[in-house]
C-alpha cells in the first residue's frame, strides 16, 4: 500500500465514504502477509517508499508462483529480479498479468499501481558497452517501476571517448546517474567529472582474465579520484535504483 493510498483510505473513513470494517478489510494484510515460502512486507513502501522486490535467483518456480500471486493481489508493482527464462516461462504460463523482460531477467507486473509525481528530476543511466546492457536494464526497469522518469546513453566506454564527451548536455541535467561498467570500471570517473549530480557506479562481472569477475571494475571504482562518487556490488542493477529513487525522491508533503 502506497501512502497516498493510505492517506485517501484514511479520508474516505473520516468522511464515512468507507466504513472502518471495510477500511481494515483493505488493511488486512498490513503489515506481513504469511505465506509457506515466504513473509509478505506489505508496509515496506510506507516506511522506505520502495516496493517489496522479490530476488528471483536460487527461489523455485513453485515458490514464485505463490510469492507472485500473492503480490498481484496487492495494489503495488510487481518486481521479480534475477529471474531465468525456464522459470519465467512456467510462472507466466501458470499467472496472468506478469511481463518477462529477458534481457534483464526480470518479471514485472501491476504496471497500473506505478507512482506518479513522486520524483526531483531525471535519472540518467550510462554504461560502458552493450555488454553491460543486462545490469542497466535491470536498474531502467526498475526505476521505472519505482515510478522515476529515465534517459539513457548506452555503449558509451572510454575505449572511444568522445561518445560519452557528445552526451555532456544530458549528464549535466541530470538529477543522479547511474553508471554501469566492466573491463577497468573507467567510465563512472569520467562521468563524475563532467556533472554536478551524484553518480552511483555499478561495476559488471565483464571482462577477461584479470578482471576477476568484475573485482578490478570494483576496485577501480572505489578508487576512483572523482568526487560524488558512490559503489554499489558486482551487477547490482536494482541496488543502484533503488539508491537513485531515494536521491531522486520528491520530500514528503
Amino acid at each position: 500500500m502506497h501512502e497516498q493510498e493510505l492517506r485517501s483510505l484514511l479520508r474516505q473513513v473520516q468522511k464515512k465514504t468507507v466504513s472502518i470494517d471495510e477500511a481494515v478489510q483493505q488493511m488486512r494484510h498490513l503489515p506481513v502477509e504469511l505465506l509457506t515460502s515466504a513473509r509478505l512486507d506489505h508496509q515496506r513502501h510506507l516506511r522506505t517508499g520502495l516496493p517489496e522486490a522479490v530476488f528471483g535467483e536460487n527461489k523455485t518456480a513453485g515458490q514464485l508462483i505463490e510469492i507472485l500471486t500473492a503480490l498481484l493481489r496487492q495494489k503495488s508493482v510487481v518486481l521479480a529480479t534475477r529471474v531465468a527464462p525456464d522459470k519465467a516461462a512456467a510462472v507466466t504460463a501458470r499467472l496472468e498479468g506478469l511481463t518477462y523482460h529477458e534481457s534483464a531477467r526480470i518479471l514485472t507486473g501491476n504496471d497500473r499501481y506505478i507512482p506518479k509525481d513522486c520524483n526531483r528530476g531525471t535519472v540518467v543511466i550510462v554504461t560502458a558497452g552493450t555488454s553491460d546492457l543486462p545490469v542497466a536494464e535491470e536498474a531502467r526497469l526498475s526505476l521505472e517501476r519505482f515510478g522515476h522518469p529515465i534517459e539513457t546513453v548506452y555503449d558509451a566506454g572510454v575505449a572511444g571517448l568522445h561518445r560519452i564527451l557528445a552526451h555532456s548536455r544530458t549528464l549535466q541535467q541530470a538529477t543522479v546517474l547511474i553508471v554501469v561498467a566492466g573491463m577497468e570500471g573507467a567510465l563512472p570517473s569520467v562521468v563524475a567529472g563532467m556533472t554536478h549530480a551524484p553518480v552511483i557506479a555499478v561495476p559488471t562481472s565483464i571482462g577477461y582474465g584479470t578482471g576477476a569477475g568484475g573485482y578490478s571494475a570494483l576496485l577501480g571504482m572505489l578508487n576512483s579520484c572523482s568526487p560524488g562518487l558512490a559503489v554499489v556490488n558486482i551487477d547490482n542493477g536494482f541496488g543502484a535504483a533503488c539508491m537513485a529513487a531515494a536521491i531522486n525522491r520528491k520530500p514528503p508533503e
